[in-house]
């Protein structure tokens, strides 16, 4: 990174000080916080990585746009090269909200908490427009049914019944709203109690709130157990006013949008829980 002179230098004459320090936030590669000279507060530069494309770039710039245009919780843009022409690559510098990542446990108030601040991101309503598509999963960019299916992933019995109900369900008509498209507990920033922002907006789109709602119903529920997902819910539909749809649906495409074993999620028995999960999705469904 610190060979990227080109892009440091972009980054620099965009907040108008010097970079001090850099730090990857995700292993050695990108995003990275940036410390500047003579400024308290700290930055986060985004750029392709061998995770990341261009598009991701795009997306996420965007979102950024759209979530300050409404006043919602998330990092705010400011500047971005989506061409690359300054920048030497496509990149977009954001501001870094103070709080915490970490989850020391999933209390019914931090969990109603989160389903909240999703609540506020749904309450706009639009429609797919550049580098925000329509998203029909939660990280859209992965398609693990679609790779159990063709058989570029090993399957189990209940992932085929699900994705078999699923598609027989076919897509429910709602009314499209903005998503954040990839929440999970590491993607929520808290800060005195509250869910401060919500970051990493790369995945970001327009769909039906059950995309976001059950990706955070699913993770919660491998991260802290079954009676999880109801406190999300719970906090969702108090700040709405209304009841979800089409929960159990979304619940079975949240889960069937995992690899068929899960690995590195921080509980030995997160394969186990997803599973319990997508189970109880089917009850509801068939």
């Amino acid at each position: 990174m610190r060979e990227n002179s080109q892009l440091l230098a972009w980054a620099a004459a965009a907040i108008g000080r010097q970079v001090l320090d850099i730090h990857p936030l995700h292993a050695d590669q990108g995003p990275w916080r940036l410390v500047v000279a003579h400024r308290p507060d700290q930055y986060v530069l985004r750029a392709p990585t061998p995770r990341v494309d261009a598009s991701m770039i795009a997306t996420g710039a965007t979102a950024l746009q759209v979530a300050e245009q409404h006043g919602l919780p998330a990092p705010r843009l400011v500047a971005a090269d989506l061409a690359g022409e300054q920048a030497g690559v496509p990149a977009s510098l954001e501001t870094l909200v103070p709080g915490t990542t970490t989850w020391s446990v999933g209390t019914p108030a931090s969990l109603q908490a989160a389903g909240a601040a999703l609540a506020r991101l749904h309450g706009v309503c639009m429609r797919p427009q550049e580098h925000l598509p329509f998203r029909p999963r939660p990280i859209a960019v992965d398609d693990f049914a679609t790779d159990r299916r063709t058989g570029r992933m090993p399957t189990t019995p209940l992932l085929q019944e699900a994705d078999q109900v699923v598609i027989a369900h076919g897509l429910p008509t709602e009314e499209p709203v903005y998503l954040h498209g990839d929440v999970w507990p590491g993607n929520l920033v808290w800060n005195n109690g509250g869910v401060a922002a919500l970051i990493d907006w790369k995945t970001a789109g327009v769909g039906a709130s059950g995309v976001d709602l059950s990706e955070l119903r699913k993770q919660v529920a491998i991260t802290f157990g079954p009676d999880a997902p109801a406190h999300v819910l719970s906090g969702w539909q108090q700040a709405t006013g209304r009841r979800a749809e089409h929960v159990a649906y979304w619940d079975a495409v949240a889960a069937l949008n995992t690899p068929t074993t899960l690995t590195d999620w921080g509980t030995t028995n997160a394969t186990a829980r997803r599973n319990a999960f997508l189970t109880q999705a089917l009850e509801h469904l068939t």
